[in-house]
């Protein structure tokens, strides 16, 4: 009941980064499902924005075309850098 009494904090660019990491991650599981090599895949769509390289599987094409490429590099890039830094 304490709760009811504080402000909530909501953070819409980690509610986004989390979007993100979700929509990759079910594109590669899909990717893996298909028997394609998840990795080249997701760098062929990023660099050209062709769709074609990701599959309707699982719905994995819809989602990842509903995110900018630039989100996208931008959250690997922080996950990247945030792991690398924390080893």
């Amino acid at each position: 009941m304490d709760n009811l009494n504080k402000t909530m904090k909501f953070n819409i660019e980690e509610a986004q980064n989390e979007n993100i990491k979700n929509v990759l991650s079910n594109v590669y599981k899909t990717l893996e499902e298909r028997g394609y090599n998840p990795v080249n895949q997701i760098v062929g769509y990023l660099q050209s924005g062709d769709p074609a390289f990701i599959p309707r599987h699982n719905e994995a094409r819809n989602q990842i075309r509903h995110i900018e490429r630039d989100e996208i590099m931008e959250v690997l890039v922080k996950s990247y850098i945030t792991r690398e830094l924390n080893e």
